[in-house]
């Protein structure tokens, strides 16, 4: 039961062959067995969510009518507030604080009766590619305990790759979520931003942060999408419109007549052989199944990456001022005659990560008089450009694809000390977010060099998210087909390297 997929879940639970209670306590009972290696979660709660089980089982037995996904656990990153519950953001700053009020993608999951198993890793606030700069230590790869899950979403990704949650929640910014899903070998979704509430999603940067969905299925991630999507007045960026029908997508799956676009700026150099090869056969598949594989141009994705490093650490820089030891989260340096100021400091410099002070000074400085024209006002130009690359390219084809990540999972480690180098790894994901569209990444296969997953990512128009999750659902089911089962179930048993 524990590999059944959420869908298949749900419709044992509808058949009366399982119940929410057993469904949770099997998958407590993967967590408490390999969770020690994996490292995916913050916090359990057992407790809590063996008690939510226990009230859809009631709900079900008393005739009450109930979505798709009552009853089928899940695995949240601790970016979302949760009421009562600790949520840190991965920062040893917000380290035990418990939210008086719930996110409004928590009130969803809730009212859907989605039971929530607990909080996990992430790289704190949501800077980083590799889940190494959590304030708690890193997160492993479940395919391979040597590597990095990728980031910042690497807790919820692991969890879902590893079998100790069927479903999971996490956040993209630049990519946050579809790159540990390439790295894990599962599915995961930006949905269009503003899509889904911020509404209780700790900031890291306001204009590109939106929270989305982990499935090991394009079919789960797209039902977990439509719970958690939809207008929220308490949100000033929430898009008021209806929610896509990306679950009709996921199901039907046909790509016959639509125009498939190649963007040439990401693949080539700097792409591992092994990732380049995986995706080229993907293409070949979808232009199999009656797809138009046609070629784009986005000159101005040369220049995402930087933009990027400058206006995500800008807000970041105004986002986390909050954090001042004067309401909440840490307190320390606290002595008599200390002014506030000293204890803003002190707290500040022992709550904040190596990441995240390197990521405020940078937006600090890019925002500081005298070079706010030369740097953020440069990068809101380059967004500019990136966003009508989009528009050009989105009227020669349907969807855009690309490689997720140019590289394979890297071990732990290994690009810690090269901040340049680990910022690379979002150098394909991180257009999507300046121009506020969406993004998938499935699995596409495994790298001949090392045997490890490689992502294909599929992007759409603002709001047209069901374009996802209807090529994705093609591309996956001639790829289970080819393999013989999903990616997920060709992974080494868990316990350590290859």
């Amino acid at each position: 039961m524990i590999k059944n997929t959420a869908a298949q879940m749900s419709s044992a639970l509808e058949k009366g062959e399982t119940t929410s209670v057993e469904l949770t306590k099997i998958h407590l009972d993967r967590i408490a067995d390999v969770d020690q290696k994996v490292k995916a979660f913050l916090h359990v709660d057992g407790e809590s969510a063996l008690k939510q089980a226990a009230a859809v089982d009631a709900d079900r037995a008393s005739g009450k009518k109930l979505g798709p996904l009552a009853g089928i656990p899940l695995a949240l990153k601790d970016v979302l507030a949760q009421e009562g519950v600790p949520t840190t953001a991965g920062s040893k700053i917000l380290q035990g604080w418990k939210p008086p009020y719930d996110s409004t993608v928590v009130a969803k999951l809730k009212a859907a009766g989605v039971v929530i198993l607990g909080k996990t890793n992430m790289d704190e606030f949501a800077m980083g590619s590799s889940t190494e700069n959590s304030g708690y230590g890193p997160t492993f790869n479940p395919w391979d305990l040597t590597r990095t899950p990728g980031g910042s979403s690497g807790g919820s990704a692991a969890a879902v790759s590893a079998f100790e949650a069927p479903l999971a929640i996490g956040s993209d910014t630049g990519g946050s979520i579809r790159q540990p899903a390439a790295l894990t070998g599962i599915v995961g979704v930006r949905p269009t931003y503003g899509a889904v509430s911020r509404y209780g999603l700790i900031a890291y940067s306001s204009s590109l942060d939106q929270a989305g969905p982990f499935g090991r299925t394009v079919l789960d991630t797209a039902m977990l999408h439509a719970v958690i999507a939809g207008h929220d007045p308490k949100d000033a960026t929430s898009i008021n419109a209806p929610v896509p029908a990306v679950v009709a997508a996921a199901k039907s799956g046909d790509v016959k007549g639509l125009k498939i676009g190649v963007i040439k700026q990401l693949q080539g150099d700097g792409y591992q052989t092994g990732v380049q090869a995986r995706f080229s056969e993907s293409l070949d598949i979808l232009a199999s199944l009656g797809a138009q594989i046609v070629q784009v141009d986005c000159p101005s994705f040369e220049y995402a990456l930087a933009a990027y490093y400058l206006i995500a650490p800008s807000e970041c820089s105004s986002n986390l001022a909050r954090f001042d030891a004067m309401r909440y989260g840490l307190r320390t340096g606290e002595v008599d005659g200390a002014s506030a100021e000293t204890v803003m400091n002190a707290t500040r410099e022992a709550g904040f990560g190596r990441e995240v002070k390197r990521r405020i000074i940078l937006g600090t400085y890019a925002l500081s008089s005298g070079y706010y024209d030369a740097y953020y006002g440069s990068a809101q130009k380059i967004r500019t450009l990136i966003i009508e690359d989009y528009k050009k390219a989105f009227t020669q084809a349907d969807v855009l694809v690309s490689p997720t990540s140019p590289i394979t999972a890297f071990k732990i480690g290994e690009k810690s000390e090269d901040p340049i180098a680990m910022y690379l790894a979002d150098v394909a994901t991180i257009p999507v977010n300046l121009a506020g569209i969406c993004g998938m990444s499935l699995p596409a296969g495994l790298a001949d060099e090392d045997n490890l997953p490689v992502g294909f990512q599929i992007m759409a128009p603002a709001m047209q998210d069901q374009r996802l999750y209807q090529v994705g659902a093609a591309l996956e089911a001639a790829l289970v087909s080819k393999w013989g089962g999903h990616l997920i179930s060709k992974a080494p048993a868990l316990g350590g390297a290859r």
